[in-house]
């Protein structure tokens, strides 16, 4: 086994952390007879010989030693290794991909021609995958069709060899992967599609287990998007009560104990936990490909989701909760029920539903509200039984804490008396701090909670991390009587982040008003700041404070000139727009940032030239060029298109447009932040009051 393994030069090769020398102990280990030492092993080669799906000149050297253990059935756990090659393997050389055309002068030269030889090395070995569909280690068979399915060179042979196991194959695992490695084909064949989108549609009708025929439907829908039939809801809602009816099959790998210390072992225990207790695990992923198939089928979407959350099997509706939180991220649509069924699960017994429930809830801020009484409920009812696992302190992170901050993002009332004892907590979760904003005026009896935590907050480095969330708490419920510790703060700041807690309290104080006029000499001193954000902040103070008009534009005015930076020039030009009318002298300088080369220097140049003139002809024409230019703007644009009135009508087909999309603007493939959606909706609402200004001008 590993013949010429000591042939290879190794030291002269390299992976991600340097000489490949080490490689040969970690391929003997992947043959080891301890299960610890192929872990570890497995590991090892994700981490440094493929690490992150890199390709390695000591990977290449690895793949004839790979395919040959995987060949040699006394090599246990010889699944992971399949899995290993797949992966790099994995390069879809198509048509115009191919190697020889990979320019050597390009920088990414070497990892492309790496990417390319080793899709080509593991391509040419890959006949080995063609006996391991009926290898006796069900792990092998189910890593097997993916490979196959992959990288092998002969598709017809390999469709005729899946679909021939499928007849006699037992393992409902396995059985998923041959159909989803059919899928696979189809996608990457265009002349096998139409041939297998009619067996995988027989399938899906067929008298065979409802999980399989799931799966076939799944696919179909993935393969052929646009023949996906218009009874899918239904069909998937039966065939869901039947799995969950149908007995369960002995596919499920025996939970391991011990905690791993290997990447590899920790993510199949965190795998294990989240299949523990349900006898169809595999429900999820076939329904994460029918709703990726689905795509801007939203409605069609939210009734799949609907259906799942009234099933009688908590762990179909935990999926429902984490497939519907990828999809109320990007598309819009009517997500009342839904939120509404998702309140419902707070109450279940099982804590995964719980957890899965409250971490949808509080990404939804206003959209939350009608889960507002389960969430109310859920928060004020007494504890019974045994101690609950997901829950915690009420300003925690787990259970509760949750439930607390999607309640206070919802804008209910109900959660301000919970919030004051939560503020009674050693530790707060600063995100609930910051959703004091949603609760308005009536959230001002916080404020004495609020002065004595911000009050007991040490001058120290993290000032800053500590303060910054009270502040901005206290600023939202105008809580002037705090003014002492806000000085306090102020005025006691170190030199670490010390600008940006200068402009947090800044930001605080002009929140206040003229109830904190005592702060005026404090502010003033910080008018002559080196930084932009603290003196435009200071202006907008100052003005805030006693209407001390000239210092504060005069302040302004020396971050409106040539050579100032976009950043610069952006705070100056927000807090013009706060100061509004009053500031209209500053005009001319604002004007000249309508042509900046900067996208936001001309976005808030624009909207406070709005506010502080009322001058819709040359502002107008700037936003709506930001607009369509970079999405992201949107939101601000839409502030001042809400303040403008009839002077938006040239915005008008602007808006429609966007209240017409069923994507939403800031919808990315690469991730999500927690304030997407309540961004979008913000964007939506602002376009609602724009269109209904426009609706009601004068004709």
């Amino acid at each position: 086994m590993l013949t010429g393994i000591e042939e290879v030069d190794w030291a002269s090769l390299g992976h991600a952390y340097g000489p490949a020398d080490d490689v040969p102990e970690l391929l003997r280990g992947l043959a080891s007879a301890d299960p610890a030492e192929r872990e570890n092993a497995l590991d090892g080669m994700y981490g440094a010989v493929h690490h992150q799906g890199d390709v390695y000149d000591s990977t290449l050297a690895c793949i004839p030693f790979l395919l040959e253990l995987v060949a040699d059935p006394t090599v246990q756990d010889r699944g992971g290794i399949v899995e290993l090659l797949t992966s790099i393997g994995g390069i879809d050389l198509c048509g115009d991909e191919a190697l020889d055309e990979l320019d050597p002068e390009d920088a990414e030269f070497t990892p492309a021609a790496n990417y390319a030889m080793a899709a080509a090395a593991v391509a040419a070995g890959a006949d080995v995958f063609l006996g391991l569909v009926h290898d006796p280690d069900p792990e092998v068979r189910l890593a097997a069709p993916c490979a196959l399915a992959s990288l092998h060179g002969d598709p017809v042979l390999v469709l005729g060899l899946l679909r021939e196991r499928l007849t006699v194959e037992r393992d409902t695992e396995v059985r998923l992967a041959l159909v989803a490695s059919v899928g696979r084909i189809a996608l990457r064949h265009e002349s096998l599609r139409a041939e297998t989108v009619e067996w995988l549609d027989w399938l899906s009708r067929a008298a065979q287990a409802p999980g399989l025929r799931l799966a076939a439907l799944a696919q179909l829908a993935r393969v052929a998007p646009a023949e996906i039939p218009d009874d899918v809801v239904e069909r998937v809602t039966v065939l869901l009560d039947e799995v969950r009816t149908a007995p369960a099959g002995a596919c499920a790998e025996p939970a391991r104990t011990g905690g791993s210390p290997t990447l590899v072992g920790q993510v199949r225990e965190l795998l294990e936990e989240h299949s523990a207790g349900r006898p169809t695990p595999w429900t999820e992923e076939l329904l994460r490909t029918l709703h990726t198939a689905l795509d801007d089928r939203v409605d069609d979407r939210i009734a799949l989701v609907l259906a799942q959350l009234r099933s009688p099997d908590w762990g179909q509706r935990s999926d429902a909760i984490w497939l519907c939180g990828g999809l109320i991220r990007v598309w819009r649509g009517r997500y009342d029920e839904v939120v509404r069924l998702v309140g419902a699960q707070l109450s279940d017994p099982e804590p995964r539903l719980r957890e899965a429930a409250t971490s949808f809830l509080e990404r939804l801020f206003e959209l939350a509200a009608p889960s507002a009484d389960a969430l109310a409920a859920r928060l004020t009812a007494a504890p019974t039984g045994p101690p609950d696992p997901s829950a915690s302190a009420p300003g925690g992170r787990a259970g509760r804490g949750g439930a607390l901050l999607a309640l206070a993002r919802s804008g209910d009332s109900r959660a301000i008396p919970l919030l004051a004892r939560a503020l009674e907590e050693r530790e707060v979760r600063r995100e609930l701090l910051y959703a004091v904003d949603a609760l308005g005026p009536a959230a001002l009896p916080l404020a004495p909670v609020l002065r004595r935590r911000l009050a007991e907050v040490e001058l120290d480095d993290l000032l800053y991390d500590r303060a910054a969330p009270l502040l901005f708490a206290l600023g939202a419920v105008r809580g002037a009587q705090a003014l002492p510790e806000v000085l306090r703060v102020l005025r006691g700041a170190p030199a670490n982040r010390r600008d940006w807690v200068h402009e947090a309290c800044l930001r605080t104080l002009a929140a206040f008003g003229p109830p904190a006029r005592e702060a005026l000499p404090d502010v003033r001193r910080l008018l002559a700041s080196p930084s932009a954000a603290v003196s435009a902040m200071a202006a907008r103070a100052v003005w805030a404070l006693d209407g001390s008009l000239d210092e504060a534009l005069d302040t302004l005015d020396q971050w409106l000139r040539p050579g100032t930076s976009g950043d610069e020039w952006c705070a100056a030009a927000l807090s013009l727009g706060a100061i509004g009318p009053a500031a209209a002298r500053t005009a001319p300088a604002l004007r000249a940032g309508l042509g900046a080369r900067e996208l936001w220097v001309r976005v808030r140049s624009a909207a406070a030239l709005w506010r502080v003139t009322g001058d819709s002809a040359d502002t107008l024409p700037v936003l709506l060029a930001a607009w369509e230019e970079n999405r992201h703007t949107r939101v601000a644009v839409a502030e001042c298109l809400a303040e403008m009135g009839p002077a938006a009508a040239g915005a008008e087909h602007a808006i429609r447009a966007e209240l017409s999309r069923r994507r939403r603007h800031n919808a990315r493939e690469d991730g999500a932040g927690s304030h997407d959606v309540h961004d979008d909706e913000k964007l939506l609402t602002l376009c609602r009051a724009a269109l209904a200004q426009l609706e009601r001008r004068p004709v």
